[in-house]
């Protein structure tokens, strides 16, 4: 694509998929931008902008047919492939993460994790058992994942960056408190968990304020 398109319009793209998802669940075959306004609290011109910035997928007078539009958005968040990942912290989110089965349905497969706590080495989550972080090396250059996912203290994120980079991971999604910026080749993701709950926070306190 020419132009780049910003990511306040690629950050709506999943959100787009999942309502479609649950429409073509329930049947519906079409859909306009006003019912999807409706749905999502966003307004039609807005959902008709972001969709316009990949293609024209709707019709005047007809809307959009929702399994045709759920198939265009998963070519367009290259959910057309399977994404192999490695999870590197294994405590309670790393291991909730791996149990998750939706992620599996979108195509990331979880084939590694690893730890350093010896209280969590070789416990079997989902099918897989937690490895001691001092095979990570040799497990990322055999296995080639596309995503490293770090689940652990930012402090530590340090110790094995370089170690994933170098291992020629195309991605990188991070919950630690230390951020990462896209390094090269390396596209970076970070959830910040905390500020999601802060911001709900300001959400009460501005109601009652």
């Amino acid at each position: 694509m020419d132009r780049m398109i910003s990511m306040s319009v690629v950050k709506r793209l999943p959100r787009y998929f999942r309502y479609l998802g649950e429409l073509s669940d329930k049947g519906v075959t079409r859909v306009s931008s006003k019912d999807l306004s409706r749905l999502m609290d966003i307004t039609a011109s807005q959902i008709r902008q972001d969709l316009n910035n990949f293609g024209c997928f709707g019709q005047q007078g007809y809307g959009y047919n929702v399994e045709m539009l759920k198939d265009e958005l998963a070519k367009i968040l290259g959910l057309t492939r399977v994404y192999k990942l490695v999870i590197i912290g294994a405590g309670n989110l790393g291991q909730a993460l791996v149990s998750y089965s939706r992620f599996a349905k979108r195509g990331f497969e979880f084939i590694g994790m690893f730890d350093i706590a010896p209280e969590l080495i070789g416990r079997e989550i989902s099918g897989l058992t937690i490895m001691h972080i001092n095979g990570l090396k040799a497990f990322l250059n055999e296995k080639k994942p596309d995503i490293a996912v770090f689940c652990l203290p930012g402090e530590s994120v340090r110790d094995v960056l370089d170690i994933v980079i170098e291992s020629g991971v195309e991605g990188i999604w991070t919950f630690s408190h230390l951020d990462l910026k896209n390094m090269g080749g390396v596209k970076v993701q970070s959830v910040h968990l905390t500020d999601s709950l802060m911001t709900l926070s300001y959400m009460l306190n501005e109601e009652k304020s």
